[in-house]
């Protein structure tokens, strides 16, 4: 399976969270509109049907079979009242010929067109005029995903722009969203670059549980299987489970792990790490980190320490500082952007998680206010599960557009 069908697949909690809500302002005032497309085949069919009114117009006839069954019943009433009721029963006879007529008219319709186009008739589609009120609830549907009350006013101004007071379908919405959403992302979906410095220090920072251990991990084994050596520092020495976690990723990929006693300075192993990396000739130095919530003060005094020492042995590095994102927090996500960029000078980000959660959106805020290189995201616990960021088919996926 290609990662655009994974990520179609499992984007479902944030694309059905929009579709609904897509579905849902275009039917509130919205009406079908199947003439639109099928005024040009529907006089081809009346013509065939105007012989078959002909023989219903001898009415006259039901009459006669009227007056016939009207002598049956007492003959002295029917010089007076008898005449009048007895065209009651006549138009009984009068209805059964339109019967036939609504199927002639189904009938000939498909058949007609299935020659002419070779397929069936469009089903009705419905439409609404695109006017202020249903830009106020297209809006709200966006700020709903997480797309931020900033990202989703501007991308809802756009798609206004040459088409108010047009009467679209959920399907034309969605093609215009998704190619406003790969606009806004196009400049940001950039690769992890890679320089000809070695080693190249990886410093991957987030907050607890965001996957940066999973994510190093993956991370390692593509890139040794893209021909590089890699070396991995396990710095999240106050959880015995990372360096674990570390070790059997590095055991998979065939990459070493460094690691240090559970609770020692992770600053320590660092520059440590970096002096191993270069002895042993390595490409890339991933340097894991514990996860630390970006209200403690400590913890991020503590990241700023792991950089200051990581500069003492080289005044470039890190060379890229990866924060990784679990998208699950929504919009929680651009305050940790906000606090990780000022101490870590975050280079690039990774979105994890988008399988299990109706916030994907939050990826196109973050695009619009940091414009930060979007280098990767997770769709899942596989190692392909982790691919680099396209915004055609995130925006596809996102808004659940079929391509």
């Amino acid at each position: 399976m290609s990662f655009f069908n994974k990520l179609k697949s499992r984007l479902f909690k944030s694309s059905s969270k929009l579709e609904e809500g897509l579905d849902a302002i275009v039917e509130d005032g919205g009406t079908d509109e199947p003439e639109a497309q099928a005024p040009a085949p529907t006089p081809a069919p009346s013509q065939a049907p105007d012989p078959a009114p002909a023989p219903p117009a001898p009415a006259p006839k039901p009459e006669a079979p009227a007056a016939k069954s009207a002598p049956p019943a007492p003959a002295p009433k029917p010089q007076s009242p008898a005449p009048r009721p007895d065209p009651a029963p006549a138009p009984k006879p009068a209805a059964a010929p339109p019967e036939p007529a609504p199927a002639a008219q189904e009938t000939p319709r498909p058949g007609l067109l299935g020659r002419l186009t070779g397929r069936a008739p469009a089903a009705p589609v419905v439409r609404r005029v695109l006017d202020d009120d249903m830009l106020e609830q297209l809006e709200e549907v966006l700020i709903a995903a997480d797309m931020g009350v900033d990202t989703s006013a501007r991308v809802v101004a756009n798609l206004a722009e040459g088409r108010f007071g047009r009467r679209m379908s959920t399907a034309e919405i969605k093609e215009v969203l998704a190619a406003e959403i790969a606009r806004i992302m196009e400049p940001v979906a950039r690769p992890m670059p890679l320089f000809a410095k070695r080693p190249q220090v990886v410093l991957v920072v987030g907050v607890n549980g965001s996957g940066k251990t999973t994510t190093i991990g993956k991370l390692a084994s593509q890139f040794r299987a893209a021909g590089k050596s890699v070396v991995i520092a396990a710095g999240d020495t106050f959880r015995a489970a990372a360096v674990e976690q570390l070790q059997v990723w590095g055991e998979r990929a065939g990459v070493p792990v460094l690691t240090a006693p559970e609770g020692s300075d992770p600053a320590s192993l660092a520059f440590d790490a970096m002096t191993k990396a270069a002895d042993s000739g390595a490409d890339l130095l991933l340097i894991d980190t514990a996860g630390r919530l970006q209200n403690r003060a400590d913890l991020m005094e503590e990241l700023g320490k792991i950089v200051r020492v990581i500069r003492k042995k080289d005044p470039s590095a890190p060379h890229n500082t990866l924060l990784v994102l679990d998208a699950t927090t929504g919009q929680n996500a651009l305050l940790q952007v906000e606090i990780f960029q000022k101490l870590a000078d975050v280079s690039g980000l990774v979105m994890t998680k988008l399988d299990g959660t109706a916030r994907g959106g939050v990826l196109v805020a973050l695009a619009d206010r940091f414009g930060l290189p979007i280098h990767a995201i997770g769709v899942g616990e596989q190692i392909d599960d982790l691919d680099a960021f396209d915004p055609e088919e995130f925006a596809a996926a996102l808004t659940g557009l079929e391509t």
